[in-house]
């Protein structure tokens, strides 16, 4: 099955259940899902395999030092916008990035510790990219809602949790062990502790107590992926809303709220917030636009951009976005 195909119920079952626990058993997720473990396992086996869904453990933003969150909104050469988006794919600092319709081709979200030059990786890497043009860079001031169970939400009606970087994580809560673990279970966030355990030589105990501290402390994340066309969602947006500054804090929490609302940050420059937002139709689309955004007082306007692919999400790179469009190395 392709990142574009949609699934069936118990797919879709087997997705929720995984986006709101990675690691959970396949014993676990066949009492959600109420069926046996037998077909959940094979059902759940192949959507890994196929890489339609993608678990993987990342760090806290802060594991390496201190830094700040930029978002960049890049305008390609015709014809070149897949290339640039390869090369800026295997980027570790790059934690979203995605094709886009609008005035811009690609944006993207750029972490930086404080410590290194804004100057130097913008002039210096992006620009110096093949086929890029321009690059308009943001400072994120706040983040105030990144949904990660986002299916959940949209599949059930249940209203998700609103997820937080809150903890201040820094370079001295890890140690060279648990980066060893962190980076083995980047690929496949779903492998066992016994199975990290013996291709880094310690005890598996040592693996599962180093794995839940870090999470238990909010240090490591565990994130589940999957293509929201593959979900039966038509639309995938970005809008950019522009508030006026005292209604700022209030208007961001209400749009928090929202079951469709995957993010919502606050940026430095004139468009106030930006907010992701996932949704089944463009009937909903409209819905959200002159019910829910244009009510909100405060809101003075927006633009807003269709993604069109998601190349990397929470600093992973989906498994999907190379068979969506074209090859640049063909």
């Amino acid at each position: 099955m392709s990142g574009s195909d949609t699934l069936d119920e118990l797919d879709r079952k087997i997705v929720v259940a995984l986006q709101s626990a990675g690691r959970a058993s396949w014993t676990e997720i066949a009492e959600l899902c109420g069926t046996s473990v037998t077909t959940v396992a094979r059902r759940g086996q192949q959507l890994l395999k196929d890489g339609t869904v993608r678990v993987a453990v990342t760090p806290h933003i802060n594991h390496a030092g201190a830094t700040e969150m930029y978002l960049l909104r890049i305008t390609c050469a015709p014809g070149t916008q897949s290339r640039v988006c390869a090369k800026l794919a295997v980027r570790s600092d790059v934690r979203f990035l995605a094709l886009v319709t609008g005035p811009w081709d690609i944006i993207a979200e750029l972490n930086l510790r404080r410590d290194e030059s804004l100057h130097t990786r913008i002039v210096e890497d992006i620009l110096a990219i093949d086929g890029v043009l321009r690059c308009d860079t943001d400072l994120t001031l706040h983040v105030y809602k990144v949904s990660h169970d986002w299916s959940r939400q949209l599949l059930t009606g249940e209203p998700g949790p609103v997820v937080n970087d809150a903890h201040e994580c820094d370079p001295s809560h890890f140690d060279p062990a648990d980066l060893k673990i962190i980076d083995w279970m980047r690929e496949d966030g779903r492998a066992s502790f016994r199975a990290v355990a013996d291709a880094l030589g310690v005890n598996e105990s040592t693996v599962r107590r180093r794995f839940e501290t870090l999470q238990r402390r909010g240090c490591v994340h565990v994130t589940t992926h999957v293509p929201a066309r593959a979900l039966g969602f038509e639309s995938e947006i970005v809008i950019y809303v522009t508030v006026a500054p005292r209604r700022l804090e209030a208007v961001a929490r209400e749009l928090s709220q929202y079951r469709g609302v995957r993010y919502v940050g606050a940026l430095l420059g004139t468009n106030s917030l930006m907010c992701e937002v996932i949704l089944p139709t463009t009937q909903d689309v409209y819905t959200f636009t002159t019910g829910t955004l244009a009510g909100l007082d405060g809101v003075q306007g927006w633009t807003a951009s269709m993604i069109l692919v998601t190349v990397r999400r929470g600093f992973v790179e989906t498994p999907w976005w190379r068979d969506a469009i074209a090859d640049p190395a063909r």
